[in-house]
This record gives C-alpha cells, structure tokens and sequence, in this order.
C-alpha cells in the first residue's frame, strides 16, 4: 500500500525532488555570486549558454504551438523576471562593480520555485512531458533575459558614471 495519492507515479516524484534539488542548487549559487565583483561577461553569458536548449526543438516530440512558446516567454520576460530584476541590485565598490542582493531575493526565487511546481503539474496534465520542459525552458529564458538585460544596463550605466567621473 502505498502512502501517496493514486495520481503520483514514482516518475512524478522523482520529477519533483529533482526539481526541488535544482531550485536549492540554484539559490546556492545565487547567494554565493552576491557581493562579488561581476564583469559584462558574467552578465552575458549565462543567456547564451541557455540559448543552446532551443536545439530541443530538433526533437519533433517537444514542439508545441508557436503561440504557446511566445505565451510562456512572455510570461517569464514579465511576470518571473519582474521580481528579480527588483530585488538584484548592481552597486560601485571601489573600482568593481558588485551585484548586491536583497534580503527578499531567497524568499523570490524561492517563491518562484513553488509557482512553477503548482503550474508544472497543470501544463503536464494537457501536454505531453517534453512539450512541458519545453514550455519552461522558454519561460525560464524569457524570464533570463529579461533579468540579464534590465543587469546589463544598469552595469553599463554605472560603467559610464565612472567614465565621466574620471574622463
């Protein structure tokens, strides 16, 4: 006899702890990059790492409606990246510019977590498993980029206070 509902399968647990451990690993690293010196670089980067998913989309089993890709990466490039680009805040230490984080950002990304386990099972009960990761794999870049650029100009914006300080 088994203590979980009927609905649950192994695989759906699984699907969740993996989840779980994913989303702790990420917070990990969050905080552990607050306070550091960033560079452009850093910035830049991780979007185009990330960009290397969209060669799923080779796969026939992970296409969906191209509305549904643009409704999920809407959906990340506003609803998921707006408290992020709230709470990551770029500051001037010295000669380095460091991200700054604020103490809501756990509690956000944590936020975020549970939100996307809550609609991972609604979207996974109409589409198939890898239309799913596809779904939120575009949500999640939309949600990146958006972040990374609202970061991105506020870098250059503080680069260039520097430059007029000095120039």
């Amino acid at each position: 006899m088994s203590f979980l509902p009927q609905s649950f399968s192994l695989g759906h647990v699984a699907s969740i702890a993996v989840t779980l451990l994913s989303g702790v690993a990420v917070m990990f690293l969050r905080l552990r990059a607050s306070n550091r010196p960033t560079t452009m670089r850093k910035i830049i980067i991780p979007p185009l790492g990330m960009s290397t998913g969209f060669l799923m989309f080779v796969v026939p089993e992970t296409h969906v409606p191209l509305t549904w890709a643009l409704v999920a990466f809407a959906a990340g490039a506003t609803v998921f990246a707006y408290p992020l680009i709230r709470t990551s805040k770029l500051e001037r230490v010295g000669e380095e510019i460091v991200l700054k984080r604020s103490k809501m950002f756990i509690f956000i990304l944590l936020g975020l977590l549970i939100i996307r386990l809550l609609v991972h099972d609604a979207v996974e009960s109409k589409v198939s498993i890898p239309q799913t990761g596809a779904l939120f794999f575009v949500l999640a870049f939309g949600m990146i980029v958006v972040w990374r650029i609202a970061m991105l100009r506020e870098f250059i914006g503080l680069k260039r206070v520097k430059q007029e300080e000095y120039g």
